[in-house]
């Protein structure tokens, strides 16, 4: 897919610039439910920023299928292509095992092919993809033809290295000229490790102060 394609060859475009611990159990994607805009994520250069927009009639009906804590906004597409990442820098290379939990709510509109993928990266210290995960698309076969969202999760071990998460969500369009692909409550968690294991080291009050931020920005949306 040519998504996969333009994640790969995103890795040079992914210099990071907020650092913050090995934070357990917590969303390490910032703005993950699109309540806060589009604060949190960065433009690609050449694609279209996606969209934050109100549930309802252009989009998805807050009665069709989705996420029952689904709040009031969504992700969706806009152009050909719409593509948006974040990165996360833990300040020091990953040891030990690690589970991790990669989910989200992907979807599109009727019969149309129009759809949304979650991409996270595991980078080394130099920016080497050390592996990847991903969640989608959500064809409308899988929607049964009906516009709405559907669960996707997987979940596995961060590669030992690890040093940063980058996170990509697109949106392609394949018919129509709008682009119809729609994401919500994207989430990264990270499981503690068993007891008696040292956690990873980190800055966790940078961690908290992205976290205040983002508090901020929804805040001044009232």
């Amino acid at each position: 897919m040519h998504v996969r394609f333009l994640m790969a060859a995103a890795l040079l475009a992914a210099a990071c610039n907020s650092q913050a611990a090995v934070v357990y159990g917590s969303n390490l994607v910032v703005n993950g439910d699109a309540e806060a805009g589009l604060a949190g994520w960065t433009g690609y250069a050449g694609y279209s920023a996606f969209q934050s927009v109100d549930y309802g009639s252009n989009w998805v009906l807050p009665t069709q299928p989705g996420p029952a804590d689904r709040g009031n906004k969504m992700f969706a597409g806009f152009g050909q292509y719409a593509v948006g990442w974040q990165t996360l820098d833990f300040g020091t290379a990953t040891s030990g095992t690690i589970a991790y939990s990669l989910t989200g709510w992907l979807g599109g509109w009727q019969d149309q092919g129009d759809n949304a993928l979650f991409y996270v990266q595991f980078l080394d210290e130099f920016d080497n993809e050390v592996g990847n995960s991903v969640l989608g698309p959500v064809t409308p076969q899988d929607r049964n033809d009906q516009t709405g969202l559907m669960y996707r999760e997987t979940d596995g071990f961060v590669p030992t290295g690890t040093r940063k998460l980058s996170f990509w969500l697109s949106m392609e369009r394949l018919v129509s000229g709008d682009n119809d692909g729609y994401a919500d409550n994207l989430s990264f968690v990270l499981q503690a490790p068993p007891a008696g294991e040292v956690p990873e080291p980190g800055v966790a009050a940078v961690f908290a102060l992205g976290l205040g931020m983002l508090g901020w920005a929804r805040r001044s949306r009232h």
